[in-house]
C-alpha cells in the first residue's frame, strides 16, 4: 500500500513503502534477545570476568572452579538476579542485610560489599561442611555438587544440581581448575 505525496499540487510521486526488516537490524535484535534473556551471550560474559576470581578461590580452598562458576550462575542468574543487583550476593546465601533502611524493600539474603566477598563467602561456607575435608583438591564437580546438594544448601536438591550440572557442561566449564 503506498501513499501519495503531491508538494506543489502538479506532480505526484507514490512513496516507497516501508522496507523490510534488514539481516542487520534482525541480527541486533536477536542479540539484544539473548543479553536480557540472561542466558547464552551473558553467562560467557559473567564467565570471562569472574572466572579469574573463580581460579584463584579454587586454589585457595580447593573447590573446583567449575562449581564455583555453575553455583553463581544458577543462584545469580549470571549476575542479573536482583539479589545480585541489590546484595552483591551471587549464591543465594541467608544472611543479613540493610535493605529494609536503605531501600524498604524486605530481604532473608545476606549483603556484601562486592562480587568478591560474596564468592569468598562461598567457598568459606564450604570449608566449614562435613564433606569439605574428604573433597577438598578433587576436582570432579559431580562430587561436590552431590555433596552439596544433599548438605541442605538447596531447597529443591534435585533441581539444583541438575541446574548447576547443566550449566557447567553447557558452557564447558569442568575443564577449568
Amino acid at each position: 500500500m503506498s501513499a501519495l505525496i503531491s508538494t506543489d499540487n502538479q506532480s505526484v510521486k507514490p512513496c516507497r513503502p516501508r522496507q523490510k526488516m534488514t539481516v542487520r537490524t534482525g541480527l541486533m535484535l536477536v542479540l539484544t534477545c539473548c543479553l536480557l534473556s540472561g542466558t547464552g551471550w551473558s553467562q560467557k560474559a559473567f564467565i570471562q570476568q569472574y572466572r579469574p576470581l573463580a581460579d584463584s578461590l579454587s586454589t585457595e580452598y580447593g573447590v573446583p572452579a567449575s562449581v564455583i562458576l555453575g553455583v553463581a550462575i544458577v543462584e545469580s542468574g549470571s549476575g542479573t538476579s536482583r539479589n545480585c543487583k541489590l546484595l552483591n550476593n551471587f549464591f543465594g546465601i541467608v544472611g543479613k542485610n540493610d535493605l529494609q533502611k536503605t531501600k524498604g524493600i524486605k530481604s532473608r539474603y545476606k549483603q556484601y560489599p562486592n562480587a568478591t566477598a560474596s564468592f569468598a563467602d562461598f567457598c568459606k561456607l564450604q570449608s566449614r561442611k562435613k564433606y569439605y575435608n574428604k573433597l577438598k583438591g578433587n576436582m570432579d564437580y559431580k562430587v561436590w555438587l552431590e555433596a552439596i546438594s544433599k548438605s541442605g544448601y538447596s531447597e529443591a536438591p534435585a533441581t539444583w544440581k541438575q541446574r548447576v550440572g547443566d550449566a557447567i557442561k553447557k558452557n564447558k566449564l569442568s575443564a577449568t581448575r
